[in-house]
């Protein structure tokens, strides 16, 4: 197991959780071959931490693009940006932009790449992490999908489909599984670990496409999952939508969250989601 360290400990309330931005104007689909742009989300996957804005911003941005009050599971639609390095930035709900932020990093934006930055863990150990997206296609006739273990209340998460075979097994909080290619069609999902609660899904895989399924602790105590499909056909989907799950604790998308400040026309970004491994995982 790789562990990323958190970047401090000692984060505001509502520092850490990661945010994604919503749909722009801009984020039309392309390929993610096509070389000319990368492809970035923002996501907050800490269930104890408060709601953020987060700020996303150029280098030569006389402004930043700002998405308010991102709350725990929501995650964003994917921005296209030109190659280059982006500064993200964290405050609490509500804190005057000229405070400074408790959580910031930076993405480096390749042609072609894609990228989750995602505020992860409990509150106490927050960080904001970048995370490689692999948003290939799958083997004709295949989809692809990884689980994002984003809930606390169940440490160690199995995922299983009845009558089918373990998609991720002993996945902990916090971290992620590799993509694994299965069967495309509906997959009626059981998701149980030790000590902590348990949730059933119903989920559809299309052939070609690539998923998350999140993983979150649901606002009634129990667990909920909801599945994203990032790409389909190695392309970007720019929609980045629930398409089905067992519940929902976060607004669908990114669609209510406005972009606040202006500047940027070149690009907002952030980042991917988190890569869930069955047998390496890697910890945000």
């Amino acid at each position: 197991m790789h562990t990323l360290r958190t970047t401090s400990r000692r984060l505001l309330a509502g520092a850490g959780a990661l945010l994604l931005g919503t749909a722009l104007a801009a984020a039309a689909a392309a390929p993610a071959s096509a070389g000319t742009v990368g492809y970035v989300r923002l996501a907050h996957l800490s269930p104890d931490t408060p709601a953020v804005d987060v700020y996303l911003a150029a280098p030569d941005a006389a402004k930043p693009r700002v998405f308010p009050g991102v709350g725990y599971g929501v995650v964003s639609d994917y921005l296209q940006l030109p190659p280059g390095r982006y500064a993200v930035a964290m405050r609490e709900a509500g804190t005057p932009a000229s405070e400074p932020p408790v959580l910031t990093t930076e993405v480096a934006v390749t042609s072609g790449g894609a990228y989750t930055v995602a505020g992860v863990g409990r509150h106490a150990d927050l960080g904001l992490r970048v995370l490689t997206d692999d948003l290939s296609a799958p083997r004709q006739g295949r989809a692809k999908v990884r689980v994002v273990q984003a809930s606390v209340r169940t440490p160690v998460l199995d995922v299983a489909a009845a009558d089918g075979p373990t998609i991720a097994d002993g996945v902990q909080f916090a971290t992620t599984t590799d993509y694994q290619q299965v069967e495309p069609g509906t997959w009626k999902l059981r998701l149980t670990g030790a000590g902590g609660p348990s949730t059933d899904a119903e989920v559809r895989l299309t052939g070609g496409a690539v998923y998350s399924l999140l993983v979150l602790d649901d606002k009634q105590g129990g667990l909920t999952a909801e599945l994203r499909r990032d790409a389909e056909g190695g392309t970007v989907v720019p929609a980045g939508g629930v398409d089905t799950g067992a519940g929902g604790t976060s607004d669908a998308g990114f669609g209510a969250y406005a972009l606040v400040a202006g500047g940027l026309a070149a690009a907002a970004g952030a980042a991917s989601l988190l890569l869930w491994r069955r047998r390496r995982r890697t910890t945000w």
